[in-house]
């Protein structure tokens, strides 16, 4: 039974599930879009919308914790500098998953996941 489980395992020790979660965060920051299996781009899209949510507030105890997660000070500083502005008026959804294809070798399905374009000027129909 799977009461309260809130992660998938991904046939992985948690050392390495969260090594692997963190070094895609990372590439994701850097290049802002990735390509991965459909499960771990579920994870990552969890992780990465918490990482820029926390980025929006310019702290020392938010760069310290999102720094827990992105080893990379390059990262780290796009993030803050370049990638979290973008994203102050809007109130989650900073990352987009979409399915793309199946896998030649083993036929796991493969997603893009990428950062979503931020609408300067937002046009609500009354």
């Amino acid at each position: 039974m799977r009461h309260r489980v809130t992660t998938k395992k991904l046939n992985r020790t948690s050392a390495h599930r969260k090594a692997m979660i963190s070094n895609m965060l990372v590439s994701l920051v850097k290049h802002e879009k990735i390509t991965t299996t459909k499960e771990k781009a579920k994870l990552l899209k969890q992780c990465a919308d918490s990482m820029i949510h926390k980025a929006k507030t310019d702290t020392v105890h938010s760069r310290r914790v999102v720094a827990k997660y992105l080893k990379d000070p390059k990262a780290l500083s796009k993030l803050f500098n370049d990638i979290a502005p973008r994203y102050k008026e809007r109130n989650g959804g900073y990352v987009r998953k979409l399915l793309s294809y199946k896998r030649y070798g083993d036929n796991a399905d493969m997603c893009v996941i990428m950062l979503c374009v931020a609408d300067v000027t937002s046009d609500k129909k009354n």
